[in-house]
């Protein structure tokens, strides 16, 4: 009887006991007399502990709580560090601009420069209604003192100071959805390289034709520069008179060719 009755106190599930740390042990099968006393006393020390559960119960938990972030478009981790799956077609375009022509921008946030050319190449500067002038104030107005650039939201509120000096005739709110629209899917645009414009000017002072002087020495008549021959000048050490027309001639003067014997 007495090897039946141990057996069965070693069956019985022993609780998870709580550690100084708050934290709790692992569940066990087997359990005794001591176990239980100790048990007790943990209990005893930490009355308001909540009730415990076996760890299924939590890993099920945090399994529910996972997919309830991803449905909801959410990624789980710290503080602050939920981003949205997808992102609207102004704030796309907000954060093209703000990356543009800057490597560690991290499109969170827009410098004046790069406001600018986003309301110039939108459209949204008109130049009778909304000026270069009145975009530099708008910013200025919108923006932290202590900060030189904007966050989508200041972003947003700016649209709408230019929309109401804009659009007069509308609502707020239809005004800004008006100026939204100009700048929805918009990019950056990419201006070409820079061509020089043919003028008469430039022509008649490129033209090597019509150089006199010492400038006319230094290109040759289809109007490529000789280099340091026409820029130095050049004496001619090979011991023969300037202008004798028949240097190195000497030697086939003074011998005959061989007949053959």
């Amino acid at each position: 009887m007495g090897t039946v009755e141990s057996s069965a106190k070693r069956k019985c599930k022993r609780p998870a006991v709580i550690s100084e740390a708050g934290q709790t042990d692992v569940w066990t099968d087997t359990a005794g007399p001591h176990e239980m006393a100790e048990f007790k006393v943990q209990m005893a020390k930490h009355p308001q502990q909540s009730p415990l559960r076996p760890p299924s119960e939590n890993s099920k938990e945090r399994s529910m709580k996972r997919l309830s972030s991803e449905s909801n478009g959410t990624s789980e981790g710290g503080a602050g560090s939920a981003t949205p799956v997808e992102l609207t077609a102004l704030e796309e375009s907000f954060r093209r601009f703000a990356i543009h022509g800057d490597t560690r921008a991290t499109g969170k946030d827009l410098h004046g420069k790069n406001w600018s050319k986003l309301c110039k190449d939108c459209g949204v500067i008109d130049g009778k209604s909304i000026t270069l002038t009145d975009v530099d104030i708008v910013f200025t107005k919108v923006k932290n003192k202590s900060c030189r650039t904007i966050t989508f939201d200041q972003f947003k509120e700016a649209l709408a100071e230019l929309a109401r000096k804009r659009y007069k005739d509308k609502t707020g709110e239809e005004a800004a959805e008006e100026v939204f629209k100009l700048v929805e899917g918009k990019s950056p645009i990419i201006s070409g390289v820079t061509r020089a414009v043919a003028s008469p000017t430039v022509s008649r002072l490129t033209d090597t034709t019509k150089f006199t002087g010492s400038h006319k020495e230094r290109f040759d008549e289809s109007g490529r520069g000789k280099g340091k021959a026409g820029r130095v000048e050049l004496v001619d050490k090979s011991g023969y008179v300037s202008g004798y027309k028949h240097a190195g001639s000497y030697e086939k003067k003074i011998k005959s060719p061989q007949k053959p014997m």
